[in-house]
């Protein structure tokens, strides 16, 4: 069982920065797949920004790429998002996600919300404009 806690999301103007964070349970983070997806009201939930176990690939959505930089520090069984330039569309609910255990990079698989077996509570962002 892997528990993710995610902390960071707030408040901020168009325009600012937030680093989100998320910390896993387990021993075994350095071989999870993890990723961040966000979540509007009334819109399906979405990806954001994926990172593979060593963290030698990293993806992006269109909307965030650019802007959102996801990193890891398997030292301390952390992911983090940093977003920078946020607009009043990045407010949502965001949430990290592992799939532990997948040791390749490909796209399709990091990218997709099906790939991961858990997920955090989420943290609220909202950008005012």
């Amino acid at each position: 069982q892997v528990q993710l806690v995610e902390s960071g999301g707030g408040l901020v103007q168009a325009g600012g920065s937030l680093r989100l964070s998320c910390t896993a349970s387990g021993r075994t983070f350095s071989s999870y797949a993890m990723a961040w997806f966000r979540q509007a009201p009334g819109k399906e939930r979405e990806f954001a920004a994926a990172i593979s176990w060593r963290g030698g690939s990293t993806y992006y959505a269109d909307s965030v790429k650019g802007r959102f930089t996801i990193s890891r520090d398997n030292a301390k069984n952390t992911v983090y998002l940093q977003m920078n330039g946020l607009k009043p569309e990045d407010t949502a609910v965001y949430y990290c996600a592992a799939d532990p255990g997948y040791l390749g990079s490909h796209y399709s698989r990091l990218m997709s919300r099906y790939s991961y077996d858990y997920w955090g509570q989420g943290t609220q962002v909202t950008v005012s404009s």
